[in-house]
């Protein structure tokens, strides 16, 4: 096949591989560059909305995420200094939406589903402990430099997508900005093993405290859970661990016997990058853009540029259509993004995380309440993926009138 007509995923993660496969269905040949040995287990994103799962399922991922996750139907806000719970049951959405649930699902298990599905299909290449180091772009393709355990790789392609996370090689190398600002609280991830369920927590939490606060959710039914919680980043992120236990002492209800499987510090930001598109390579996911996870909306954002993505570039691949239709992709996102998943993934943490004044708190609580008792509003609430989601790019606009 002409190298031309080739495309170079950099990231295998699940948007690299998620994107890599849609190209891959559509019969573009794919080659996905990660420069760890193997799929990163560290925990990190989890909730995939009822928004994101029709794409799944037009991929082929549903039923194997179905049968590894876990179905979410309430989502349960518990202020952690009175012991109130606020549900948000899921009932409401029967008949108004396809998938009237979330699914929780490590995002390295969703990778994998995603990578076993991709390496089924002719014309497809993973490639880990691949590094890139540099991007040569003409009028007819990019030319990707890498290392790959000290051997020299150079690969011809016609297009690159960089889905390579929030300290994305490929977007330095494109020279672009990656404008926002960085929370001044570290996030920890743990994935332990505690019966939440038994103290009635609902298969995904959000505890509201300005120093307990955390997002709490049933990964699988083996007993697994996530817990992320806050600290002060100015704390050493070498003895992370050495804090955890205190963390759980303070919080956990009953015996407070659990198992401490994996866990993962990180930094928080909000930003987007100045462009999501620089001649033949184009940015998704966090390589693009990143949120603090609260709401779960970056993945969510991730998996949103992956589906519409994956079809135009496709289709310009193949002579379809022209490569002005990466400019409104780039411009579709980055307007999703930047006018709702950050400033309501923000809101999300100032309640959670930061809302000491408690004038603040209780109007909040308040509208919280009101809309679990109202199914309308208890409808629009849950449909928080909804906006994020950009029609596709190839579907002709009907004129008005």
């Amino acid at each position: 096949m002409d190298s031309n007509n080739k495309v170079v995923v950099v990231g295998a993660g699940p948007v690299g591989l998620i994107t890599a496969l849609g190209l891959a269905r559509a019969g573009v040949e794919v080659v996905v560059l990660e420069r760890e040995s193997g799929l990163v287990a560290s925990p990190r994103a989890i909730v995939y909305y009822g928004g994101v799962l029709g794409g799944l399922e037009q991929l082929g991922l549903l039923d194997d995420t179905l049968k590894a996750g876990v179905r979410s139907t309430t989502v349960q806000f518990l202020v952690h200094r009175t012991g109130e719970r606020i549900a948000f049951d899921h009932d409401v959405l029967e008949g108004r939406v396809p998938f009237p649930y979330n699914v929780n699902l490590g995002q390295d298990r969703m990778a994998d589903i995603a990578l076993r599905h991709l390496l089924r299909l002719p014309g497809t290449e993973v490639r880990f402990g691949t590094t890139v180091t540099g991007l040569e772009q003409d009028a007819d393709g990019v030319t990707v430099i890498g290392d790959a355990d000290g051997v020299p790789v150079r690969l011809r392609a016609g297009w690159v997508v960089g889905a390579d996370g929030a300290s994305s090689r490929v977007r330095e190398l494109l020279g672009l900005d990656f404008e926002g600002t960085t929370w001044p609280e570290r996030f920890v991830a743990t994935n332990v093993r505690f019966p939440y369920d038994q103290h009635g927590f609902a298969d995904a939490n959000m505890v509201i405290d300005p120093q307990y606060g955390a997002v709490i959710a049933k990964i699988d039914d083996s007993g697994l859970w996530r817990c992320t919680y806050s600290e002060d980043a100015t704390l050493p992120v070498e003895t992370v661990h050495e804090r955890i236990p205190a963390y759980f002492a303070a919080t956990l209800p009953g015996d407070q016997r659990y198992e401490l499987v994996r866990y993962s510090p990180y930094k928080m930001h909000q930003r987007a990058a100045s462009a999501f598109r620089s001649g033949r390579v184009v940015l998704a996911g966090d390589a693009a853009h990143v949120t603090n996870p609260t709401g779960g909306l970056g993945l969510t954002s991730g998996l949103f540029d992956s589906f519409v993505l994956s079809e135009a570039l496709a289709a310009v691949v193949r002579g379809e259509t022209g490569a002005e239709v990466l400019d409104r992709y780039a411009q579709d996102r980055r307007r999703a993004f930047q006018e709702y998943a950050s400033p309501v993934a923000s809101a999300l943490k100032h309640l959670v995380f930061n809302c000491p004044d408690e004038n603040v708190l209780e109007d909040a609580l308040a509208g919280l309440r009101q809309a679990a008792a109202d199914p309308e509003l208890r409808a629009q609430r849950l449909m928080i993926s909804q906006p994020l989601q950009t029609p596709s790019l190839l579907t002709p606009v009907t004129p008005a009138g």
